[in-house]
């Protein structure tokens, strides 16, 4: 363990549509953790990490990967693609960065190339007003055949070659027929192609497969302490999100049961990330969207294009209502905000206080999508700051307005904002007095193949 700490295991989960810059937070608290955890969602999720100028983008690992010390751990609750996994990991070893403290869980749902195929064929069938905006990576599929048990393929499956090419040839037939008719299509699917890629890609992640759970309990028993990092968003869980526009896994710190194997009551802290402003990629509700110059402002000042589809994001002014509403469902001790540097040089500064909706105002969040249209946002401006707050170290030298900011939305959302993220690299994170967190001086370690 590189730092010390207070705290016992913590949750790090986004708080708004994904892309709240929580693949940073992870990869400087792990200096304060011996394991870090994904619990949910597949490659596609996209977690940036950038160091010394250079950027690791990272999908299905856990951004943990990266420090030589720590255990990076993929739970029964991610859905893995053996391909793009191996992809990632050649990779990082390109870069000089081993993978040999990873574990994969024998449990996790592995993704295969028909769930691509149907995800792709679904969305192609939709009318425009239907697409949910997937990206395509086979996700929502391979979560489904979790649910009907007798199409769903484990890691643990994956591994027993005496058997996979019979269970493959077995799910092949079914798919080539439901995909037929359903979408009208013969995809060409080959049985014995699969499974001689798969058994190729077992062997190559054999020695990582394990029974994470256990592993877990036994690193929670010798004192290790623990840091769960959460993919996507809360306002795209499947439970609580913008449904149907979400994605098909728990996002939220309650998810960590279930999707990492321990307890809810293990995670006593949990972080919430946000951004300065709001972000969506793809469809679905966005009540505080700017789809006008400044938010085409916010987009290209905030560099604000997808790590796993390259879309272009939505962007809109800082929605409380939505914010509040993912930290009582987390249970978010303290937040980390992200892109402050963003928003220098902006003269005012949104921040949507509640939804007036049929001329009444309300502050919760909707269930049904189609309510969202009929919100009209009240936002509160609030005055912005022109100086450059990229080299900045400390909560106390940012400039006033910042600060009110800060404040302004601590009150609204009901947590403080404790970290405050000025710029892309590790050092331009600002821990302040009342972060939870050990003494952040010097950041975090990277493996020391890296620059």
């Amino acid at each position: 363990m590189m730092g010390q700490s207070n705290l016992g295991h913590t949750c790090v989960v986004g708080l708004g549509w994904g892309d709240e810059g929580k693949g940073k937070i992870v990869d400087l608290l792990c200096a304060d953790y011996d394991v870090v955890v994904r619990y949910n969602g597949g490659a596609n999720a996209g977690h940036t990490v950038c160091v010394g100028g250079e950027k690791f983008a990272l999908h299905l690992l856990p951004s943990g990967v990266l420090h030589e010390d720590t255990w990076a751990v993929i739970g029964p609750g991610v859905v893995v693609d053996p391909l793009k996994l191996l992809e990632e990991i050649d990779g990082l070893a390109e870069r000089g960065i081993s993978v040999d403290r990873l574990r994969i869980s024998d449990r996790a749902h592995v993704v295969l190339e028909y769930h691509k195929l149907e995800d792709r064929l679904s969305e192609l069938a939709a009318s425009d007003e239907a697409q949910i905006g997937t990206t395509a990576r086979g996700i929502g599929p391979c979560y489904s055949d979790k649910m009907q048990r007798g199409t769903a393929v484990r890691m643990c499956d994956l591994l027993r070659s005496d058997r996979l090419g019979e269970q493959l040839a077995e799910i092949v037939r079914f798919k080539k027929a439901y995909l037929a008719g359903a979408y009208g299509q013969d995809v060409g699917l080959d049985a014995e192609e699969l499974t001689a890629v798969m058994l190729v890609a077992a062997e190559r992640l054999r020695g990582y497969v394990c029974d994470t759970t256990s592993f877990l309990h036994e690193r929670m028993a010798a004192g290790d302490r623990i840091l769960f990092e959460g993919a996507n968003g809360t306002l795209l869980d499947v439970n609580h999100g913008t449904y149907p526009f979400v994605t098909s896994s728990q996002v939220t710190s309650a998810g960590v049961a279930g999707g990492a194997g321990v307890p809810s009551s293990a995670v006593q802290h949990v972080v919430g990330v946000i951004k300065a402003y709001a972000t969506r990629v793809g469809r679905g509700p966005f009540a505080t969207e700017l789809d006008n110059a400044m938010g085409e402002a916010i987009r290209q000042k905030g560099h604000e294009f997808g790590t796993t589809t390259g879309r272009p994001r939505r962007c809109g002014w800082f929605d409380a209502v939505a914010t509040r509403y993912s930290v009582r469902l987390n249970g978010a001790t303290e937040l980390a905000m992200m892109h402050l540097d963003t928003l220098s040089g902006f003269e005012e500064v949104g921040v949507c206080t509640g939804y007036r909706i049929d001329g009444k105002v309300c502050d919760t969040f909707p269930a049904i999508a189609e309510d969202f249209e009929r919100i009209e946002p009240v936002f509160e401006m609030l005055p912005g700051w022109m100086e450059d707050v990229s080299g900045i170290d400390t909560m106390e030298k940012l400039p006033e307005n910042t600060r009110n900011y800060l404040k302004r939305v601590a009150t609204l959302v009901g947590a403080p904002v404790t970290i405050a993220s000025v710029g892309p690299d590790r050092t331009q994170t600002i821990f302040g007095e009342t972060c939870a967190f050990s003494d952040r001086s010097s950041p975090a370690r990277i493996s020391t193949a890296s620059p």
